[in-house]
């Protein structure tokens, strides 16, 4: 495509764009091209046009591959190869001038493909302090805690959520033919309908299962096939699930996890604003805490670490959480500038 520059009169800024997207991404702009570019790009409209083309064009990467995107592309370059009779030098394009018009027909219906048929990921996200919840397409609830990331993408074969920081409870929509997923870690929690949460702490991956059933999987290797998670050293197989009111461990690190009961009205308590611990680490207690307040609090040491706390707290005060910790502990409260520390009574200084 050496010697083409997108910037034909006869062609419009969605068909330069598309043009420029190959040039680029080609890598075979000479000075004086890369300059063309510039000036281009400095056209408000072309900028804008060249931006959305640009998204298209970095999915295409995913989408390649599928068939409906194949059978487009080739539909696109068979109209080409009977517009012209000359060869193909390299790649999509050869080094020869093609007629603009050409050019850009096949890119742009190159890209429309990607459009039409790229599912995009959406990102649901909150902020310190806040929470919300989401209907999702498909008629499913999703339930963010504060500080809570999920990525979902829903096709006609799937539902695919990732649970990338927080908490999140899942109210799913029954749909056997379009399996939900939601993975926390290296962990994967399938069902078809039911309602359940998810929280991804620093070293774990805590399930709790309201209604309905799930079966837990574990993919210490991402590029090995997921599999059953192992309870107690015995490998959970599928019609031994989590039962309603149970809640599932799993430490990040192990391919094993610990199952226990768990009061689930207290383990919602988060939706109405209070943080419940039950024979909690304080180390994960402060992560907890920590999504509700921009005063971050940190453990100083291991043996603060292992503190098993009870009791029930206000979302967002802080202070009152430091001072019954520190109260009821072996713990103090050193501050820093910009951050508070709790350190065993032994290591605080």
């Amino acid at each position: 495509m050496t010697g083409y520059i997108a910037n034909d009169d006869f062609m419009n800024e969605d068909e330069q764009a598309a043009i420029w997207c190959l040039r680029l991404a080609e890598d075979s702009l000479s000075d004086e091209e890369r300059q063309t570019f510039d000036n281009w790009y400095a056209e408000p409209l072309n900028a804008r046009a060249f931006r959305e083309a640009l998204v298209i064009w970095q999915s295409a990467d995913e989408a390649a591959e599928r068939p409906e995107l194949i059978h487009i592309r080739s539909q696109a370059l068979q109209s080409l190869r009977h517009a012209n009779s000359r060869r193909w030098a390299r790649g999509i394009l050869d080094h020869w001038r093609w007629p603009a018009g050409l050019v850009a027909a096949m890119l742009i219906a190159i890209l429309t493909g990607v459009m039409l048929f790229y599912t995009p990921t959406q990102i649901y996200e909150t902020g310190t302090g806040e929470r919300q919840v989401i209907a999702l397409e498909d008629g499913s609830k999703l339930s963010l805690d504060a500080l809570t990331s999920v990525e979902a993408r829903m096709t006609d074969d799937g539902r695919e959520l990732r649970l990338l920081t927080g908490r999140a409870k899942f109210d799913v929509a029954k749909d056997s033919l379009r399996p939900f997923s939601v993975a926390a870690g290296n962990k994967i929690v399938v069902a078809t309908g039911t309602s359940f949460s998810v929280e991804l702490l620093s070293e774990q991956a805590r399930v709790v299962l309201y209604e309905g059933s799930v079966e837990i999987l574990d993919q210490v290797d991402g590029t090995a096939k997921a599999r059953p998670i192992a309870i107690n050293k015995t490998r959970l197989q599928s019609d031994n699930i989590l039962v309603p009111g149970s809640e599932l461990v799993a430490p990040l690190s192990s391919s094993t996890a610990d199952i226990a009961p768990i009061d689930v009205e207290r383990s919602l308590s988060w939706e109405a604003g209070q943080i419940s611990f039950d024979n909690e680490r304080l180390s994960s207690a402060v992560e907890r805490i920590n999504r509700y307040s921009d005063q971050t609090l940190i453990v100083g040491d291991q043996s603060a670490a292992n503190i098993r706390l009870n009791g029930v707290f206000t979302a967002g005060d802080t202070e009152a959480f430091v001072e019954a910790v520190t109260a009821l502990h072996d713990v103090k409260a050193v501050r820093e500038t910009g951050r508070l520390t709790l350190k065993s009574g032994k290591t605080a200084k």
